[in-house]
């Protein structure tokens, strides 16, 4: 199992809470911690600034295209932030944790 983190971000607090749940919850997320931020970016060829909420989602490589297919479904956003980081080590204890907390294959 290759663990990965996927980073997103929601607009409200609730929003990131209802995505963060159904990905733990249908074991496509071992964990989800959110994180109030500030995002300045450009939409629409404007620049834009919004307070926003990142969620950091822990899984496996395997869970992706899985988790990003949910946070599209779950999200208000026409883009929503889905971006894959990848883990090259850590704790072993915890990412065999990742990997007996969700449906890796």
């Amino acid at each position: 199992m290759t663990a990965i983190l996927i980073l997103s971000t929601a607009p409200t607090k609730e929003e990131a809470a209802r995505i963060a749940e159904a990905l733990v919850a249908e074991k496509l997320a071992a964990c989800v911690q959110l994180s109030p931020i500030e995002s300045w970016y450009r939409w629409e060829g404007k620049v834009e600034q919004a307070a926003e909420i990142r969620l950091h989602i822990k899984t496996s490589e395997s869970l992706a295209d899985r988790v990003e297919q949910r946070i599209i479904a779950l999200h208000s956003y026409a883009i929503p932030e889905l971006i894959r980081v990848p883990v090259t080590g850590g704790s072993a204890a915890y990412l065999d944790w990742i990997e007996t907390s969700t449906d890796t294959p």
